[in-house]
C-alpha cells in the first residue's frame, strides 16, 4: 500500500510541477502579465487630466517656479531609477517586459533597495508630472497606478520568479522591499 502511494506520489510530481508552472508562466515563458503596466499608468494619468478638465480642477496649492522645479525633481528622479533599472536589464540579458522569461533574478543597481524599480520609477515620473502640471488629479492617481500595478503585474511576477527560482528568490524578497 504504502509503495503505490509513493509510486502515485512520484508519477504525478512532474505533472504538478507543469500545473504550477502553467499557472503563473505563459506560453512565453514568462510571468502571466496581460496589460502592460506603461499602458496602466497611461490610462491613470489620462483620466487624470480628464477630470482636471470635465469634472472639478485640483490645484497644487505652491507658486509657479516652485511647483515646477519640484515637479521637474521628481520626473528626474524617476527618469534616473528607470535608467538605472533598465541598464541592468541589459547587462543581463533579459527584457523588461513582464511577460518575457527571465534567466536571472536582478541583485545589483536599484535592485538592492527597492524590487519594483522600474514601477516605482513610472509612479514618480507620473506624480512629478501633475506635480509640474499643476494637476493634481495626475499626481492622485499615480500611487492609484501603481495599487493597480500591484495587482496586475507585480503579484504575478512574483508568483512567477519564486516559482522559478525558488529558495533564492525567497531571500531576495525577505532582504529587499517590495518598493520603498
Amino acid at each position: 500500500m504504502t509503495s503505490n502511494k509513493v509510486f502515485l506520489a512520484e508519477g504525478t510530481r512532474p505533472n504538478l510541477q507543469k500545473q504550477v508552472a502553467a499557472r503563473w508562466q505563459n506560453k512565453e515563458g514568462g510571468a502571466r502579465v496581460r496589460v502592460p503596466p506603461p499602458l496602466v499608468f497611461l490610462m491613470f494619468s489620462l483620466l487624470g487630466v480628464l477630470l482636471q478638465r470635465t469634472a472639478r480642477p485640483l490645484t497644487i496649492p505652491l507658486g509657479r517656479q516652485l511647483r515646477v522645479t519640484v515637479g521637474v525633481v521628481i520626473i528626474g528622479v524617476g527618469i534616473c531609477l528607470f535608467i538605472a533599472a533598465l541598464v541592468w536589464f541589459r547587462r543581463t540579458g533579459q527584457s523588461p517586459r513582464p511577460w518575457k522569461p527571465s534567466p536571472e533574478v536582478i541583485l545589483h543597481g536599484p535592485y538592492r533597495f527597492t524590487r519594483n524599480p522600474m514601477y516605482l520609477a513610472m509612479t514618480l515620473f507620473v506624480f512629478g508630472l501633475g506635480i509640474a502640471l499643476n494637476d493634481l488629479w495626475v499626481s492622485l492617481f499615480a500611487p492609484v497606478s501603481l495599487v493597480a500595478i500591484h495587482f496586475i503585474a507585480v503579484l504575478p511576477e512574483e508568483r512567477y520568479l519564486a516559482e522559478k527560482f525558488g529558495e533564492s528568490y525567497l531571500a531576495y524578497v525577505a532582504r529587499v522591499r517590495r518598493y520603498l
